[in-house]
């Protein structure tokens, strides 16, 4: 089968090729699934560039193929699978057990049956690929690590990423005032996403003003924690979801750690994110697309063969909601 491969840490174009592997085999418990779309998200330039350099440690390079989001129909089942049958369409993620080393990036992918769930028939795979990382993580931040509601300001920093286009309309949609902060050409997108208010980063810090908020739910990372707890209401939640852009041996590690240590001692009311892949979380998620409550956000679709620009834009940190991977 075609597949993305990785052959060492560095720049996307320089390190990912396009080649002919063998085709994996399902395991006891395991779906082959034939993919029609996945999607590129952080962890996955993470791994391809080696940055922060300490996550190098749990990330292996050469042979590897990136990707955790599925989307596709079953091509075989594996011993003692129920539940689903050869041709369904069904979406999903590879993601739990670390830096995928035999990932999405290619035309076949072997998964855990209990990782994945029937495909709506109003969601398209492209949509389908899209909601699952981003989708859960913002999710989960809005009604599990924060519940949005009613009487409720939430401040989302990298609105207009993958997760942040989530983020501002799960919390639009249950019932919070919402301020989305991103560059100036994406003011617009996340004012039509449902924004109340959209700050430009270049021209305004969030962390110097007047405004409060019940939650901030942080992509970005870009200011230092203490700095960001200033723009929390009296018992507000701080988010830290990013490892930063910065390369170096920790990057942006150093400013998550120092956010939990700070909530640790009672600074500030700091929270994680758990994005991981739930049955009922993916359900919820794909429920609210499926009824027109939220929609993907597609930065760009790329054919297989162009995945290693697919993540060098993601690495470059230009993207405009998901960017997402179709096979044919």
């Amino acid at each position: 089968m075609k597949a993305v491969v990785q052959d060492r840490f560095g720049p996307p174009e320089q390190v990912l090729r396009v080649t002919d592997i063998d085709r994996p085999e399902p395991g006891p418990g395991e779906v082959l699934v034939r993919l029609r779309a996945t999607s590129v998200n952080t962890p996955d330039w993470i791994a391809v560039a080696g940055v922060p350099y300490v996550l190098r440690l749990s990330a292996r390079a050469n042979g590897a193929v990136r990707g955790t989001d599925v989307a596709g129909t079953v091509a075989a089942l594996g011993e003692g699978v129920t539940g689903f049958a050869v041709g369904d369409a069904v979406f999903g993620t590879k993601w739990g057990s670390g830096f995928a080393t035999a990932g999405t990036f290619a035309e076949y992918t072997a998964t855990a049956a209990d990782r994945l769930l029937p495909k709506p028939a109003s969601l398209s795979f492209t949509d389908a690929a899209a909601a699952v990382m981003s989708g859960l993580t913002a999710y989960a931040a809005m009604t599990e690590s924060f519940q949005a509601a009613p009487g409720t300001r939430v401040l989302v920093n990298g609105a207009s990423g993958g997760v942040g286009t989530f983020a501002v309309q799960f919390a639009k949609h249950f019932g919070a005032h919402v301020t989305a902060v991103c560059g100036p050409k994406n003011l617009d997108l996340v004012r039509g996403l449902g924004a109340d208010e959209a700050i430009d980063y270049t021209t305004t810090d969030f962390t110097a003003g007047t405004a409060r908020y019940d939650a901030i739910l942080d992509n970005v990372l870009n200011h230092p924690p203490r700095r960001a707890f200033r723009a929390l209401a009296p018992g507000g939640v701080y988010l830290p979801n990013s490892i930063g852009n910065t390369g170096g041996l920790a990057a942006g590690l150093a400013r998550m750690a120092g956010a939990t240590l700070l909530g640790a001692m009672g600074r500030a009311n700091v929270r994680s994110v758990d994005g991981n892949f739930t049955p009922e979380r993916l359900a919820a998620v794909a429920d609210l697309i499926a009824t027109g409550a939220v929609a993907p956000v597609i930065d760009r679709a790329y054919p297989l063969d162009e995945v290693p620009a697919a993540v060098a834009r993601m690495y470059a940190h230009h993207a405009r909601g998901n960017i997402v991977i179709t096979i044919d």
